[in-house]
């Protein structure tokens, strides 16, 4: 008898870590997860932040045969890929890797980014796609000569696993070569970058469409049958919308990793005048506006690693400071920042006075200053007009109480998290499911990972005592990035 395929196979390529899970769609839940860290290329120029995309084949490979260690194969039904947006992978006449992928992190191309909204009359930010091929043009010319392919990270995993190059509306929409209301690629924008442009960029995959199936090559990698279905996929802020339950209007997402991004599926695009909320494609035909902040888990990594404790003991000493740090404010741009568009900013402690340099303190400085620049991006979203009544958290610091009651206090709504922290492998498993079954059952997404999805029971509601204290901590959060950035 043929095995029932109800495990799905969602991978998450990230910055830091590719990590893997397998859903039993059957009622069984995430029965198996494994993760491979690795960083960046070392020794760079400030600025610059790459990665060798060899890193994500060897990374995938290793987790997808830890998951699937005690697992019947036959029971696989289909393969999902989520990977970090905006990279530059570029291939060769033999379809080589030209050179190391430029990641989203990479603020090098920050001259480029701006001749590039001048000349299109629109904000193309620094952390998008389409100014790193203008740097690699203009600074690396030999190399753009041998560039036949352009792909995403996600796209390249894709084209590893399958032999075929595509590329799908979601983490298309976060290259800055894309028409985000028409979805399709923006010719003005391609052209701008080079005239040949248009040749190496791969065809656009239909909603739900499949980009492949396992090749002789891909099945060898993951140690599954050729043929199985693989996803679309998407980018990472894509699938964790997707595993997160945004599959539908209404549900606002907060992720906290390496960056921080705040997100809801709407069913029009919303365009912010100023180009600092994205006007993203959802991977499932609707849109996703999204707020970036380029600096989140890795300011209470930076506490982490200066004092040598762990976050768990971090987060007890700051839960015994009071709100506001007893006048102490972080502005939190250790990486520069995308919102507000500062991305020659560096970080600022104000306010120490003597004996204040210690370590609760400090982590709770690092919690209100990421947790206050979101907070200002989410209210810019509110003025475009989109509603925040409940947040859902995700990403590797959801887990942490006092950062969950932080954003309740701040954003004055209740805090969700959801049961499963990586949304994103979640949610390119989900896809593979839906993909996979697209042929027999219309059903739209949201009706397929509805049942799927699961919170950990526990709402953070807004502390009505601290709430004088929130508004005070909001405020000189402001005034500071004004007087120090002159920004709002």
């Amino acid at each position: 008898m043929t095995a029932a395929r109800t495990l799905y196979l969602g991978f998450d390529v990230g910055t830091q870590s590719t990590k893997a899970l397998l859903l039993d769609v059957d009622g069984g839940g995430v029965v198996a997860r494994a993760q491979r860290a690795y960083g960046l290329i070392s020794g760079l120029p400030p600025g610059h932040a790459e990665q060798d995309p060899a890193t994500w084949i060897t990374a995938v490979k290793e987790v997808a045969r830890e998951v699937l260690r005690d697992v019947e194969v036959g029971r696989v039904g289909g393969v999902g890929v989520s990977g970090q947006q905006h990279g530059c992978v570029v291939l060769g006449d033999a379809d080589e890797v030209v050179r190391p992928a430029k990641l989203w992190c990479d603020t090098s191309t920050t001259k480029q980014a701006r001749a590039l909204s001048d000349r299109l009359g629109r904000v193309v930010p620094v952390g998008f796609t389409a100014s790193k091929l203008v740097w690699l043009r203009e600074c690396e010319p030999n190399n753009w000569d041998r560039v036949r392919s352009v792909l995403l990270p996600h796209d390249y995993i894709n084209f590893r696993l399958t032999g075929v190059k595509t590329m799908e509306c979601g983490d298309a929409s976060g290259t800055g070569l894309f028409d985000v209301a028409g979805r399709v690629f923006d010719q003005d924008a391609v052209s701008a970058v080079d005239s040949r442009l248009s040749e190496m960029l791969p065809p656009l995959l239909e909603t739900g469409e499949p980009a492949g199936e396992l090749s002789a090559t891909g099945a060898a990698l993951l140690g599954l049958p050729v043929g199985l279905p693989v996803a679309a996929g998407g980018g990472d802020n894509m699938m964790a919308a997707i595993g997160a339950g945004a599959t539908r209007s209404g549900v606002v997402v907060m992720s906290l990793g390496t960056s921080g991004t705040v997100f809801t599926r709407t069913d029009r695009p919303v365009v912010d005048p100023d180009g600092l909320i994205a006007p993203f494609c959802s991977s499932d035909g609707g849109w996703l506006p999204l707020l970036c902040v380029m600096n989140a888990t890795g300011v209470t990594e930076e506490v982490r690693a200066a004092f040598g404790l762990g976050h768990d003991e971090l987060t007890r000493l700051a839960g015994r400071v009071p709100t506001g740090c007893d006048g102490v404010t972080w502005l939190p741009f250790l990486q520069g920042e995308r919102v507000p568009d500062l991305p020659s900013a560096t970080g600022s402690l104000l306010g120490l006075r003597a004996g204040q340099l210690r370590p609760g303190l400090l982590y709770r400085a690092a919690l209100e200053g990421v947790s206050c620049n979101l907070a200002q991006g989410v209210a810019r979203m509110q003025r475009l007009g989109l509603t925040v009544s409940e947040l859902r958290l995700v990403g590797g610091a959801a887990c942490n109480p006092l950062w969950r009651q932080i954003l309740a206090d701040l954003l004055s709504v209740p805090v969700a998290v959801s049961a499963e922290p990586e949304a994103a492998a979640l949610g390119a498993a989900i896809a593979a499911c839906w993909t996979s079954g697209r042929q027999g059952d219309p059903s739209s997404l949201d009706r397929v990972a509805g049942p799927l999805l699961r919170t950990d029971g526990e709402v953070v509601e807004p502390d009505p005592d601290n709430a004088a204290a929130a508004v005070a901590l909001l405020a000189t959060f402001g005034e500071a990035m004004r007087q120090q950035h002159g920004v709002c």
